[in-house]
């Protein structure tokens, strides 16, 4: 769902920014109609197997080809018109939504909310497709991946009087993590190198979410760039 345009609307105290309602309703059909598609080729490759004594996965094959007529055409496109808008849910559930007001910003994904109030939020900028709030400390209060349009998220954020900057000002200060690297402060070390493991694995963002707020608890602000790791300090660290 990455070139999902974003959609905002004004109310009396804020911007929501979130995928359109038409939008999502559009890639569910999308995912639906290719999930059917996906149950009859499993009906099609079920019935050419059975005709193929040599060809693996027999017994499977023969107890769907053994299902009568229509009931497993209907069965094969109703599971699979299920599995698609399941995706769809899934990928729905694990979008940013933004909520700018004059009092805060509201990040939420996967039904949790994080709220930060105005006067902790410096700076805010896109670093790619990643939303980024700065406090004053020139530490990272959130960097989470953001799929809404840059221009209107910009344009939400500069409206309510939120200092917007079009790239990350403390860009020059990262620097690329090796194991010992010096510089660091006690235990971030092996912070970072948990983080690495999980990036080679490719593992839950979750896992890695919580190894940055302890790295950020020791003022250790770190990004991720293609399973490398950037890191700086902040001012109470730097």
């Amino acid at each position: 769902m990455d070139d999902l345009l974003a959609h905002h609307h004004r109310t009396d105290k804020a911007t929501v920014l979130a995928q359109p309602a038409w939008m999502v309703a559009l890639v569910y059909v999308a995912l639906a109609l290719l999930g059917a598609g996906a149950g009859w080729l499993v009906k099609i490759l079920a019935e050419w197997l059975v005709g193929l004594p040599w060809a693996p996965m027999q017994g499977p094959a023969k107890l769907l080809a053994s299902v009568p007529e229509p009931w497993l055409t209907v069965g094969l496109l109703s599971a699979g018109t299920v599995l698609g808008l399941i995706v769809g849910f899934i990928a729905q559930y694990e979008e940013l939504s933004v909520v700018v007001s004059a009092e805060r910003i509201t990040l939420t994904r996967k039904g949790k909310d994080q709220e930060f109030a105005r006067d902790r939020i410096v700076q805010a900028f896109l670093d790619g497709n990643q939303l980024v709030l700065l406090g004053d400390d020139e530490g990272e209060l959130a960097r989470e991946a953001c799929d809404l349009e840059a221009q209107r998220v910009a344009d939400a954020f500069r409206a309510h009087g939120y200092a917007w900057v079009d790239e990350d000002p403390y860009k020059d200060d990262f620097r690329r993590w090796v194991p010992d690297a010096p510089g660091l402060p006690q235990g971030a070390g092996a912070l970072l190198k948990a983080r690495a493991r999980l990036l080679e694995k490719k593992s839950s963002t979750e896992e890695l979410r919580e190894l940055r707020e302890e790295l950020a608890g020791l003022g250790v602000v770190v990004r991720d760039e293609k399973r490398r790791q950037y890191w700086r300090l902040n001012r109470r660290r730097g």
